[in-house]
């Protein structure tokens, strides 16, 4: 899930942490060790899943008299999974987003190479490359197996816009055409909610995917090129979505936009698919569906910004590797894949796997072929605080200053902070 949750790591919760890396720790791995059975443990960056996870670890466990898979899901698992990594502590399975978080694990040469598992072949190549992109210089080997993915973009009150006569917009002219008969109809366009501050990465994530220099991420990190003088124009359209936001864009919270949003407050909102079952659980009759934003006039440059949300890694410290490695391989079978996307209302990395809700069908097309754009986001160091900088770029648009000027600002402010930010 995109939304960042940022908790306060507690002693209870590193020792805990650490405890259950360390099976033989707790009664449960004493008794499996007793058993005789291998344990192995799977460490989720992810609480919000960890259900799902828990239900396909109970199958794989029912079906392995000579295995068991015990899951850690802490609170901050960033922060827990990098002390341990500084202890040689590493779970013998790690599940995470395909991030920069990933990028230090894998940097620092605590991955498995799993190119070769014969699942590989189907996974979405669109994918692999983006596993790629994130690994420390770009080494093509696979680290970390894509496994699920999301998707963020205008989310759209179908209702709405059949009452209103629209079309879903191809290019950016008709997008702005679009939010133009909206507001001349009296209804509000566009919801934002950046008391929030990272929801107001969502716009840019997918403006920045569709008309940054193809090569921006790397020579950005190598010092050959700047935020200034390549994201002028991706700046200014982002700008312009707020001509259509509501008064309030600085002041409405992420939960309280969501309730607005489903109960009719408003036409379309920038989020991602993460958001929806937020939404109908406001309003259960809500109509929605999806659609990537078209930040280019040229159909071709618009893809639905997409990124891997949960990819699967081996350590290589692990004692019980090939163990490891077959629980990896169950998690790719077709079946389970569908069970977690189905559960946790995400996409898959893995061909003919496909999200088959409604509310998504604008997009699934598209992601299904491999049209898709990873999150801008995803190739930032991790201590460069973009959605701090788009904040102060909003509140300043807010408060009227001249949008000349608040470019200007906005973009040296990038540069100086992602130079502080780009150290190994």
């Amino acid at each position: 899930m995109y939304k960042k949750i940022i908790s306060t790591l507690v002693i209870g919760t590193l020792l805990a942490g650490t405890l259950t890396g360390c099976g033989g720790s707790s009664d449960a791995g004493s008794s499996a060790k007793s058993s005789g059975k291998t344990e192995l443990e799977l460490f989720s960056t992810k609480p919000e899943n960890k259900d799902t996870i828990q239900k396909l670890v109970d199958k794989y466990n029912e079906s392995h008299d000579d295995v068991t898979v015990k899951v850690t899901a802490p609170p901050d698992a960033g922060t827990v999974l990098k002390t341990r990594m500084a202890k040689n502590d590493m779970p013998d399975i790690v599940a995470m987003g395909g991030d920069n978080n990933y990028t230090e694990v894998e940097g620092a040469g605590m991955l498995l190479d799993l190119g070769d598992q014969d699942y590989i072949k189907d996974v979405q190549e669109a994918y692999i490359d983006m596993v790629y992109d994130v690994n420390k210089d770009k080494e093509e080997t696979i680290y970390g197996v894509p496994f699920a993915t999301n998707a963020s973009g205008v989310i759209y009150n179908t209702e709405k816009f059949e009452e209103l006569g629209l079309e879903v917009p191809k290019t950016w002219d008709e997008f702005i055409d679009t939010l133009q008969k909206i507001k001349d109809a009296g209804e509000q366009p566009l919801l934002m909610t950046y008391k929030d501050a990272w929801t107001a990465n969502a716009p840019w994530n997918s403006i920045a995917a569709d008309l940054a220099p193809e090569s921006f991420a790397d020579d950005r990190k190598a010092g050959k090129t700047t935020f200034v003088g390549t994201h002028e124009e991706i700046t200014e359209k982002y700008l312009t979505l707020l001509d259509y936001a509501q008064d309030d864009f600085m002041g409405l919270s992420y939960d309280d936009g969501n309730k607005k949003f489903a109960n009719g407050d408003a036409v379309m909102i920038i989020n991602g698919n993460w958001a929806i079952s937020q939404y109908r659980n406001a309003n259960p009759d809500v109509k929605i569906n999806m659609f990537a934003i078209p930040s280019s006039n040229d159909e071709s440059q618009n893809k639905v910004t997409s990124g891997v949300d949960v990819l699967l890694g081996v350590s290589k410290s692990s004692s019980n590797v090939d163990a490891a490695k077959d629980f990896v391989s169950f998690m790719m079978e077709k079946e389970n894949v569908q069970t977690y996307i189905d559960e946790q209302f995400s996409f898959s990395a893995l061909k003919g796997v496909e999200q088959s809700d409604e509310a998504v069908s604008g997009v699934q097309e598209d992601i299904s072929n491999g049209k898709v754009a990873n999150f801008e986001d995803h190739y930032y160091p991790s201590g460069f605080d973009m959605s701090a900088l788009l904040t102060e770029l909003s509140l300043n648009r807010a408060n009227g200053m001249d949008d000349k000027e608040n470019i200007e600002q906005f973009l040296k402010q990038c540069d100086e902070k992602y130079d502080v930010a780009n150290v190994d």
